[in-house]
Order: structure tokens, then sequence, then C-alpha cells
């Protein structure tokens, strides 16, 4: 199983619980309220 570092991305859309992530290779996830991350590209 790989191992990520994730680091936030600050958006507007976190105060409706939407959040944007980088992991250490510089590819996109996010995340809807409590579920998991998934990529985003």
């Amino acid at each position: 199983m790989p191992h990520f570092y994730f680091r936030e991305i600050w958006t507007p859309l976190k105060f409706i619980g939407i959040k944007l992530f980088a992991d250490d290779e510089g590819k996109l996830w996010y995340k809807v309220f409590s579920n998991p991350r998934k990529r985003l590209r």
C-alpha cells in the first residue's frame, strides 16, 4: 500500500465541506465531507 504525504490547499470550498489536497508528487486529491480522499488528476 503506498504511503503519501498530503498538504491541504485552502479554497473557499472548504466552507461547504469540499477539501483539496496535494500529495508529495504534486497530484491533486479531493475529499467531500468525511468520505475517503479520491484522486482528481
